[in-house]
């Protein structure tokens, strides 16, 4: 049973999604504000978070950037009554690992939060990966460049992994977006453009000024060694 935390202020819609998601298995804390919600953290790490971007004591982005620093591996699940697009690029750019407009299909979250934690706990990992001057630790999601160390959200690490397998090859998409996202991309859905965008932030280009990563235009990514 994966015990889950439930932030939103929506005390009626918490009730709803915690009683369906324990029939689905989940072990549901909920908390209604961020002050709450960090006492719960602070208590014990939820195998991941459903999170509410609007809190009654602040934002729920800003709470997000806290747990990216204390748990930056930590599976979060971002939810907007808005919906709006700007919402949802904030809150990937922060390190959301997907997003769900409110309101939300019961049935879409627990798919959703199921890809996720498989992600967290998959079968077989390779214990460290070497490229050049990079040095990545997918158990840890910590990459060392340099001299330099870099952690990585979970999606993050499972982008930098499927692409550090096959140098050079360009990898689509769609199959990038099933590796780091646990599912497929929908039509304007440019959740994998914005986790590649953070990981490229992060491990920057190589000391030539070459980038690491490399787009090709509609079809996918590659690692460029």
């Amino acid at each position: 049973m994966s015990d889950l935390l439930l932030i939103d202020d929506d005390q009626e819609l918490c009730e709803l999604l915690s009683s369906w998601l324990s029939q689905e298995g989940f072990a549901v804390r909920a908390c209604h504000d961020g002050l709450s919600a960090r006492a719960a953290l602070a208590e014990a790490a939820p195998a991941a978070v459903v999170l509410d971007v609007m809190l009654p004591d602040g934002s729920g982005l800003e709470l997000l950037k806290q747990l990216r620093h204390d748990h930056p591996e930590l599976p979060v699940l971002m939810l907007s009554a808005r919906g709006e697009p700007l919402d949802r690029i904030l809150g990937l750019e922060l390190g959301a690992d997907d997003y769900l407009a409110k309101p939300c299909d019961p049935r879409e979250l627990t798919a959703r939060l199921r890809a996720v934690l498989r992600r967290s706990h998959p079968a077989a990992v390779s214990s460290q990966m070497e490229l050049g001057d990079l040095c990545f630790s997918p158990v840890r999601g910590v990459v060392n460049i340099d001299a330099q160390e870099f952690t990585l959200t979970l999606s993050e690490s499972r982008l930098l992994e499927a692409l550090l397998k096959q140098p050079g090859e360009p990898l689509d998409k769609q199959e990038l977006a099933q590796i780091a996202l646990g599912r497929k991309l929908t039509l304007y859905d440019r959740s994998l453009d914005m986790h590649v965008s953070n990981l490229r932030k992060k491990i920057g280009p190589h000391a030539d000024g070459r980038p690491r990563i490399v787009a090709l235009r509609s079809r996918g990514y590659y690692y460029s060694p």
